[in-house]
């Protein structure tokens, strides 16, 4: 039962004069209860009500486009609709094909691996897919995780093909994670990686992979396998007589060159294509400079032969031994969350656009299956690309067959152009990435978390630093354990207010929110902001009396009418445990050995039964429980409009009845 329920009404047997009181709901089996509240946990958007009152038949054409989105859009789909995709899907592709290369480079795997993962992933993601905008394919910041801890174990070039076998385990472990999580209804995992979490760790990973790259655009033959800053200026300025200046020359033009056409683009949006073509461009110019110059002799790093083909199967290259793995599934389970959670995100951002919706937990199947097909046909890691999805977005397209068109593309630069690559140099991958990188360091963002809310921007920032100075894995740690000690103070230490009556009106709100809100005479109100459970239900007591205590001095000292009654307003207590009636039980014998009588006003169905099933309203009494707070406060004033307290709780009780 929501907040908004306020209980069962009815009419007290011989009331006359209207007044309402707060009934028990009636008892359900345990059995529908629970089918209520796992219904309501796990299926919030009820994906079988459209199965309801259906044939058998109808159900099972249903279920196939449930799971296979295609069938239920491929036969609306238009030549118009062609157009656009097949505009978007060659657009894509000259992305996706230099920044496959290249983060292929960052994973430490060789570059023809971020063309096979540019292929098998976009065909099966356009047939389970939901989001029409979503362009598939490898991304830095999930490159960078599988060669953080992938490379903690494995050197990848002391041993290159165990490095690759688990790579690929990694991947097909992060797919069963992920559809795992979209079959069991679980993408609530997903959401305790808060918007502040996600900000801080991108832009610290993006400024990993730039000092990453500083290793190509120097032309560094030796570098730290460390991610954190310190150890990479260290290896940085160690070297200094290694530099090259042909490469950083060549580095630095092709960076400015990049961040020209992207600064360009995005001042007018309708030349796009500038900066989605720039990557391709800056590798066909870099390719030609080489090759004419012959600057692979003088210190510029080449990518080199290419080889051509499809993908290769890789099934049988799965690891599933000791020692490597835990090491695989541990890469697996964080490379997938945090792939997943920027895939969806990215995903819903492009539908609110377009304005239609997209389920989280068919889209987390998606992924998975995307990964564990990819994973035995040489692909490792992808998911949603933001800068990949921003220029399918605009470039117009109209479905998931734009994905269909950019993985045709790679199938025919596998086939027949891998040896157009030969000449590329390394340093235009760098500039590339460091390209891509700058984009996701949203420091704006920063900048709004610190204007709207001080402990989001701690967050953010305890995951960028933990990411930037110690690792990926620590970064990522120390903004999950601050998001969750946050969510365990909201519980623990909930917010207790005292309402005061606006006037002219029956409207009760927070005192220091409303300066000219009244309190009323001989009667404390205190609302509270929480459900009441064990973890709060000490600090709830506690609070609670210090506040009568405070009211009672300030009473004294102001000569007013003392205090007499105590209101709660239960109307945001969702929900109880047995900790909190326990809570509500030390307060009411608290109240009564100084002579106070305790109030609660509008407790919610699932609060009126667990407070009935543990005997707390008979102990207190139902006349003490009503709608609003608003009747609370009449029938207290009622007591109190000679403001003589009566001599007993049972002199009380009399008078009480006399109302009702």
């Amino acid at each position: 039962m929501g907040n908004a329920d306020f209980g069962y009404l009815s009419k007290a047997n011989g009331d006359n004069n209207g007044v309402q009181r707060v009934e028990v709901p009636p008892p359900q089996p345990f059995l529908k209860s629970l089918h209520y509240n796992l219904k309501e946990t796990f299926f919030p958007d009820d994906p079988l009500r459209q199965f309801k009152n259906k044939p058998a038949s109808k159900k099972f054409i249903m279920g196939l486009q449930y799971l296979f989105p295609i069938f239920e859009w491929a036969p609306r789909y238009t030549f118009q609709f062609l157009k656009s995709d097949l505009v978007s899907g060659i657009t894509i592709a000259s992305l996706a094909i230099p920044q496959g290369i290249s983060y292929a480079k960052l994973a430490n795997l060789p570059p023809i691996y971020g063309l096979y993962s540019s292929f098998i992933p976009p065909l099966v993601y356009a047939m389970m897919g939901s989001s029409k905008d979503l362009a598939v394919g490898t991304v830095a910041v999930a490159s960078l995780l599988v060669a953080s801890m992938l490379g903690s174990e494995v050197n990848a070039t002391e041993n290159p093909t165990l490095y690759l076998h688990l790579a690929f385990t990694a991947t097909f472990f992060a797919g069963v994670f992920q559809a795992s999580l979209g079959l069991l209804r679980l993408g609530l995992i997903v959401d305790f990686l808060s918007h502040a979490t996600i900000v801080g760790f991108m832009g610290g990973a993006a400024t990993v992979v730039c000092l990453q790259q500083l290793k190509g655009i120097l032309g560094l033959e030796h570098f730290t396998h460390s991610t954190d800053i310190i150890s990479v200026m260290r290896s940085v300025f160690t070297q200094t007589h290694q530099w090259r200046w042909e490469s950083g020359v060549l580095g630095c033009c092709f960076l400015f060159f990049l961040l020209v056409t992207r600064y360009f683009s995005k001042r007018k949006p309708k030349f796009f294509w500038i900066s989605a073509m720039a990557p391709l461009t800056s590798v066909i110019l870099g390719s030609l400079l080489v090759y004419l110059t012959h600057a692979e002799k003088h210190g510029v790093e080449v990518i080199g032969e290419l080889k051509k083909g499809l993908n290769p199967p890789s099934i049988t290259n799965l690891v599933f031994v000791s020692p490597y793995l835990m090491t695989a599934i541990k890469t697996g389970i964080i490379t997938g969350v945090i792939a997943m959670a920027e895939g969806i995100a990215v995903g819903r951002s492009f539908a609110m656009f377009k304005n239609y919706n997209i389920d989280g937990n068919k889209e987390m199947i998606a992924f998975g299956m995307m990964n564990i097909v990819g994973s035995c046909t040489s692909c490792y890691l992808t998911t949603g690309p933001f800068s990949r999805s921003a220029v399918n977005f605009n470039a117009g397209c109209k479905t998931a067959v734009s994905n269909i068109v950019m993985a045709i593309a790679v199938m025919i630069t596998l086939l027949f152009l891998t040896p157009l690559f030969y000449y590329t140099p390394l340093v235009v991958l760098s500039a590339i990435i460091m390209s891509a990188m700058l984009g996701l360091i949203d420091y704006e963002a920063a900048i709004h978390l610190f204007k709207v809310d001080k402990f989001d921007f701690i967050v953010c920032m305890g995951a960028y630093l933990g990411v930037v100075f110690a690792n990926i894995e620590i970064g990522l740690i120390i903004a999950v354990t601050i998001s969750l000690l946050r969510l365990l103070l909201f519980v623990a230490r909930p917010r207790t207010v005292v309402l005061g009556n606006i006037p002219n009106s029956k409207i009760y709100r927070n005192i220091e929110h409303y300066p000219n809100a009244n309190q009323v005479p001989g009667v404390l109100i205190l609302e509270i902001d929480a459900p009441i459970y064990f973890a709060n239900s000490s600090y709830l007591r506690e609070r609670i009396i210090r506040w009568i205590d405070e009211e009672e001095d300030r009473l004294k000292s102001s000569g007013e009418c003392s205090l007499q009654y105590v209101i709660l307003d239960m109307s945001t207590v969702g929900n109880i445990d047995t900790s909190g009636i326990s809570m509500l039980d030390e307060v009411k014998k608290l109240l009564d050995r100084r002579d106070l009588k305790l109030v609660l006003a509008n407790p919610v169905a699932e609060v009126m039964k667990k407070l009935d099933k543990g005997k707390f309203i008979e102990n207190l009494g139902q006349e003490w429980i009503h709608l609003t707070v608003g009747d609370a406060v009449a029938a207290c004033n009622f007591m109190l409009h000679t403001c003589n307290k009566p001599s007993s709780v049972k002199e009380e009780s009399e008078q009480w009845n006399n109302i009702v």
